[in-house]
């Protein structure tokens, strides 16, 4: 349990609150994978403001539940704002899907999901 992610911010945010925590786990395993893969879909196809602004909407998110991406997904997140196309964001990338997948799959495990 919590190996692929952490629940101690959303613990003290919440009190302690275990269905205010369960609402955000949901809510981690509707979003954050589709918008994963919207993500993949905007640098996979070099289209830097829909990247930027894909990795911007995630952030709070991987930041909350500490998947420990959070400086892979700012530089995704820079590529985007600054348009850096002689540079190669798809290794970041790939360690941000990876992280989101491996949290999600542990989150239904560990929720009964």
């Amino acid at each position: 349990m919590e190996q692929h992610y952490k629940l101690d911010k959303i613990r003290v945010l919440s009190d302690n609150d275990t269905d205010f925590i369960e609402t955000l786990v949901s809510t981690f395993l509707e979003e954050v994978p589709e918008d994963a893969r919207q993500l993949k879909i905007a640098v996979d196809s070099r289209d830097f403001l829909a990247s930027y602004k894909a990795a911007h909407k995630m952030k709070p998110t991987i930041d909350l539940f500490e998947l420990g991406v959070l400086d892979d997904l700012i530089e995704v997140q820079d590529w985007g704002k600054l348009e850096q196309k002689d540079k190669d964001i798809t290794a970041k990338l790939d360690l941000v899907i990876e992280a989101i997948n491996r949290a999600a799959q542990e989150i239904k495990e560990d929720f009964n999901l």
